[in-house]
Order: C-alpha cells, then structure tokens, then sequence
C-alpha cells in the first residue's frame, strides 16, 4: 500500500496548536489542506497563524517565496463540515474528550468517499474505543504527532483493534512521504512514548519526595551523567506541569491505576498551585526577570588517593578502570569477585545498586553513566553515618577524573541507575506485550523525546540481569509493587543465566 498520493486532498479537523502544525507539515507535502473548527472563524483565523509561520520561514532561508505562495494557494479554510467530502485523509486534533471525537467521526463517515483514511491525532484516548462508533472502524487509526509537529520527527501510527493492515501501512507511508520518522504500535495505554517515558520523570520526583536532592542537582545529574538533553524538572516546565501530569495521570487510570504509573504529589502541589512552569512564569523553577537559576550541588576540590584496589571488574562501570590508570591513580588488583573499588581508608566505592550505604559500615554508591569517560558530573550517595574520609576520597577520585560530583543523600538506586532500570522495564513490558518492535520502541524514544539512547539498546550495553537485579532491591526497600520487575524482564535475565550455565 502506498502513500496517500501528492494531488489528493487532506483535512484537519481542530484548529489549536496541534491542528495548526499537522496542517503545516501536510502543505509542505504538496497537499491541498482544508481546515476546518466548530467555532466559526477560527478555521480562517488559523489559515492566517500558518501563513505567517510559513513568512517567517522564508525570512530564514527554510522556504522560497514562491513554495510559500503556491502552500497558501492550497490551504483552505472550511466553513462547514460537509468542505471535507473530497479528502483522502483528515486528522482531527479535537478536544481529548471520547464523546466529541466519536461525535465528529461518525460524521465525517456520511460525508468521505469509501477510501478515505480516518485519523485521530490522540494522545491519551483509546483509539479502538473512538473508532468504536463507526460503521467501518477498519479505515480508522491514530497518528499522534508530537508538539510542534513541523519540528518533531515522530508519528506514532496507532492500529486499534479493528484498524486494517491495508489502512495501518497506507498511514504509516503517508508520513514517511511527508518527511517524518513512522513507528507502528498497538492501541494499549500511552501508545510507545507516553507508556515508556513515564519513570523519566517519576524516579527524578521520587527522589526529590525522598530529599535525595534538589531539582536543579537531579537535572544536572541526568544530563551530564545520563546523557539526556534535559533534565525533568526543566523539561516538564517547558512542557507545562498541567499537560505532562494530566499524560501521566490518564496513563494510570488507562491501566486500573498500576502502581508503576502513580502520579507525583509534588508535581499535583504544583499544578493546584498554577505553577505551571515557563507560560505562568514559575514551575518547579522561577522564569521571572532576573530570577537567578540556582546551581547544582557541586562538592568543593578534595585530594585523590595515591590507589585504589579494585574487586572485580565494576560491571556496568568497567570503564572506570582504564580512566583511574590514565589520570595517574594507581589500581591495584584485588579479589576477583564483587563490583566495589577499597579505598586506602578501607572505604568501598560501589556502582549503584538498590542498597542504601546505611546498610553497610564504610561504603560510597556512584551513580550509572552512559559513558563514563564522556560524563561531567557524577553523583555519590552516603549516609550520615558514613566516614567523611571514604566520601572526601570517593569526591577526589573522581574530581582527578576530571568530573564534578554531586554528592546527594543516601537514595536507594540514586538518580540515572534507577531511572534507567526503568526505562529498560517498561520497554521490555511494553515489547512483550505486543505494543510495539524493539527498533520501533527505541526509535520512537530517541526521536520522540531525544533520550541518548533507546531502552533497548540501553539494555544490551549493560550487564546481564542489571537493571533486574537493581529493580529487586527497590522492590525490598519499597514494597507495594512500584518497582516489582516484569516478567519480561525476569525472563530477560534467565535468558543470561541459561547461557552463563552453557558455558
């Protein structure tokens, strides 16, 4: 099945932000575009808004003013329903309410030609229960662009239940024409991104929730020690405390309220108190004029130690090793079993693991990195009754490194360790479910919210069974079900222990 062709015309149903772009990245397709909005004069008003977006990309070079003419000479504003009649394809981007949507659709099938592919824009609506209502739910699936569409890459083509193989492929090689990256998935709760990104920014409040450390320090831990191009505190006051905590709270309902997806409470405080982040000037930060961004927390220049003995090769952090050699540390070798680096004092530095440092008389927690050596900041965690030699020499190991470090409180799994645990989880859960293939899941994640890199593929640089284990010992220290692993991921992890034993 192939594209829907350049001559034919599609139509927009919803003419806010969302319908404006969709609208936009049709036109630059050589489509005719005909926009339509039950509020009268807002489809003409709209028309007007694109027209001066596609001005301002001729002033930068992006368009000729001749494409810019002959994009304004196809779109058109509709003043009634019944304008839509000839379109191969509409998209409506309406108000997240079931009713409305199925309303709208069941009008739309009187007035389309048989072939005429239906399409909801949703986000958080069930796309089999919108196509519920019609009499050929078969031609009926979800694209669900990304904000600004013009911009973002991603379109998640959504088949629900009763969509059509034939109507799934046509959707998803319309947007690959129209110079977008398609991914295929299932109708189930969040569809990939929204499902997926969920503990991004769950574990960065949690651990807020449990004063392991302040916004700014947790941002500054996942972008510089994570890899990720913003940290949740920042990204979610750009995108408005409202909108991520009403995705996050409909993603919950969607699955009987799961303890995996529970909402935040400080992000709940925040949203009642109209902190809603950049557009009403404060969120968890303040945008206001001359407000001063407060800085990460950065411990103060400590000595490094003349060696470390290392037991084991630090799984997951095996790098560090190469770099403690270059920076001058002498390494020596210890017991070939365990994860941990001894210090001279006789304090041991280990990789993140689920276990608090309380637990143990002289130990130091360092956070996962996405790459060790690339990495410029990393975090430490210790208890009260921590020897300050053991975190003052784990602080100069790695300021020698040439890496600031953030020394937080004593959280279990620390920042980027658990995130990515669940980050790994949720994408291995949603492939055995059948939401969608593992090339489709980490595309959708790296082109859809820019992650360094897709959980899957994240998964298999890190040891066998990693976040599995880490994920059990949340589990012990917070029980309820929140970090329970998947059965997926439990299989994942046999799967390593079986080819361990066939060796």
């Amino acid at each position: 099945m192939t594209a829907i062709d350049q001559s034919r015309t599609v139509a927009v149903v919803g003419t806010g932000t969302m319908g404006q772009g969709i609208a936009q990245v049709a036109l630059a397709a050589g489509h005719r575009v005909r926009l339509y909005d039950a509020v009268p004069g807002r489809a003409g008003e709209a028309a007007k808004t694109i027209g001066a977006r596609l001005d301002r990309l001729v002033e930068k070079g992006r368009m000729d003013a001749a494409e810019r003419d002959a994009a304004r000479a196809r779109l058109h504003p509709a003043a009634e329903l019944a304008e839509l009649a000839d379109a191969a394809l509409v998209v409506e981007a309406v108000l997240e309410q079931l009713k409305i949507k199925q309303e709208l659709f069941t009008a739309l099938e009187e007035l389309v030609a048989d072939d005429c592919l239906l399409a909801t824009n949703t986000s958080s609506l069930s796309v089999t229960a919108i196509a519920g209502a019609l009499k050929h739910p078969g031609r009926f699936v979800g694209l669900h662009f990304f904000n600004p569409a013009p911009l973002l890459p991603l379109v998640e083509v959504v088949s629900g239940f009763a969509t059509d193989e034939a109507s799934a492929t046509r959707a998803w090689a319309t947007a690959a024409a129209w110079g977008k990256t398609p991914v295929r998935c299932a109708d189930l709760p969040g569809f990939i991104v929204n499902r997926i990104a969920r503990p991004f920014y769950a574990e960065a409040f949690a651990v807020y929730e449990e004063r392991g450390a302040d916004p700014a320090t947790i941002d500054a831990v996942l972008r510089e020690s994570g890899g990720f191009q913003m940290g949740p505190f920042e990204l979610t006051d750009l995108i408005g405390q409202d909108v991520n905590e009403a995705v996050t709270r409909s993603v919950w309902e969607s699955f009987f309220q799961n303890e995996k997806f529970t909402p935040s409470l400080p992000q709940r405080r925040l949203v009642e108190a109209g902190l809603l982040g950049r557009k009403s000037g404060r969120g968890w930060y303040d945008y206001a004029e001359g407000a001063v961004r407060p800085e990460p927390h950065t411990a103060a220049p400590a000595d490094a130690p003349e060696y470390v003995i290392a037991e084991g090769d630090l799984g997951a952090a095996a790098e560090l090793l190469d770099l403690i050699r270059e920076s001058g540390i002498t390494v020596r070798k210890g017991e070939d079993t365990g994860t941990r680096l001894v210090l001279p004092s006789g304090g041991q530095l280990g990789l993140a693991d689920g276990q608090m440092s309380g637990e143990f008389r002289d130990v130091v927690f360092f956070d996962l990195a996405l790459d060790y050596r690339a990495a410029t900041r990393i975090a430490l965690s210790a208890s009260p009754g921590t020897p300050e030699r053991t975190v003052l020499e784990a602080t100069g190991l790695f300021q020698a490194l040439g890496k600031k470090v953030s020394v937080i409180r004593d959280v279990p799994g620390m920042i980027v360790a658990r995130t990515v645990a669940m980050l790994v989880d949720a994408a291995a859960d949603a492939l055995a479910k059948g939401v969608a293939t593992e090339d489709d899941i980490d595309t959708a994640m790296r082109r859809g919210v820019n992650y360094p890199l897709g959980p899957i593929e994240w998964s298999r640089r890190l040891p066998q069974g990693w976040a599995y284990e880490l994920l059990q010992e949340l589990d012990l220290r917070f029980p309820g079900g929140r970090y329970a692993p998947s059965v997926a991921l439990f299989q994942h992890s046999l799967a390593g222990d079986a080819e361990g034993a066939d060796e």
